[in-house]
């Protein structure tokens, strides 16, 4: 009978789910704005003309920032590939320096990809989309699978750079009609597969998986994945969140809690960024029984700065200054400092400026470079 009540149970909340989603997707799929799949959903005209206009005026903090971009697009310029067959990835917690040897190759060829793609699309130099272009159409071309514990998990935080870059560069005649072509062949056959195979997880790799299907699906204009992605991002977003805003699943992590929390916001983070881009649909605002997105990023924001105060493991991780790649949360935190147009975080962020995160994953890479508003007509009014 115990048997029988759990898997009734399972059998019920699996039905609600589905239920739930479908009612979603049925209004999304016709509120999806068909224009809006023309452009990156990371990165839409309306941030880069901003962006543009900044840097002409060298305006503070964007003009230096992207100089700091520049130098790391001119770093890639004679780097080569490293994209490999099979991409196969074994699991962290068996074979660390194994997953980390292979994952780096498609972060480090990611990371090159994006920094160039975007030096390109914001000052127009043809050498930086070549050079994207390249990493692009190597791993398009050479790699035709993903295998082992942690291929298809890497794949969707790592690979989620190739396909931003990707996106910037989809609509450009330098990119020849045969390589567009065989990108997106590489995209359905590898790089979907991965994410479908995941996006239906409780926890962060679901938000991985579900984000780099918004960036996929974009880039395919398929307005039935885009869809179907949106409706499982907002069936289950306040189901991750607890009434005090801590992340359900990702505390449970031991003395990783607060890295999870991150690992798990920062998509979560940007696939309301590109919904709200591809829908003009603000998330970001949204409450329920008292609980919002915000509250889980004040969450993580002060057990940041009070790590001996988290209730869920004693001295958890935390990232320190440093590091060349790059601190978190500080790229997350910079980044919903212009949704929410909040102050409070200066004091933690002010350190940290110009913020890149050259890391093993991207949503929040270019934080204070691309701020993310969600009004930027406003936003020049401000600064003119």
């Amino acid at each position: 009978m115990q048997n029988f009540n759990y898997l009734f149970s399972g059998l019920f909340r699996r039905t609600c789910q589905f239920i739930r989603t479908g009612i979603t997707l049925f209004f999304i799929y016709f509120f999806v704005d068909s224009s809006c799949q023309a452009q990156s959903l990371m990165h839409p005209t309306t941030q880069i003309s901003f962006v543009k206009s900044q840097i002409s005026k060298k305006s503070e903090p964007i003009y230096t920032a992207y100089k700091q971009l520049i130098v790391l697009a001119d770093s890639m310029l004679l780097t080569e590939h490293h994209a490999v067959e099979d991409f196969s990835v074994p699991g962290f917690y068996s074979d660390k320096e194994g997953q980390r040897a292979m994952a780096i190759k498609l972060h480090t060829d990611a990371f090159a990809a994006y920094c160039t793609a975007l030096a390109y699309t914001l000052n127009g130099e043809k050498k930086y989309a070549s050079k994207a272009l390249y990493f692009i159409n190597s791993w398009a071309s050479i790699n035709k699978k993903y295998s082992d514990f942690d291929g298809p998990v890497v794949l969707s935080y790592a690979g989620a750079g190739l396909m931003i870059a990707a996106e910037l560069l989809k609509n450009d005649p330098l990119w020849a009609k045969k390589d567009l072509n065989q990108f997106k062949i590489w995209t359905v056959q590898v790089y979907q597969k991965a994410t479908h195979f995941l996006r239906e997880r409780p926890n962060n790799i679901a938000d991985w998986s579900r984000f780099a299907n918004l960036l996929s699906a974009n880039f395919l204009d398929d307005q039935k994945e885009l869809s179907f992605t949106i409706a499982l991002i907002k069936g289950d977003l306040f189901e991750k969140i607890a009434a005090d805003g801590h992340l359900i699943e990702e505390v449970k992590r031991g003395e990783k809690g607060l890295w999870y929390t991150y690992f798990s916001l920062a998509p979560l983070t940007a696939s309301m960024w590109c919904i709200h881009n591809a829908t003009g649909e603000n998330l970001f605002a949204v409450t329920k029984n008292g609980k919002s997105i915000k509250q889980a990023v004040n969450y993580l924001y002060y057990y940041n700065q009070h790590p001996t105060a988290w209730p869920w493991f004693k001295n958890p991780d935390i990232d320190t200054p440093g590091s060349a790649l790059g601190v978190w949360p500080s790229n997350l935190l910079e980044a919903m400092k212009g949704v929410y147009k909040t102050r409070e975080f200066d004091s933690y962020l002010s350190i940290y400026r110009p913020i890149a995160y050259g890391r093993n994953h991207f949503a929040w890479t270019f934080p204070t470079l691309m701020p993310a508003f969600l009004n930027y007509g406003s936003e020049r009014m401000q600064q003119d």
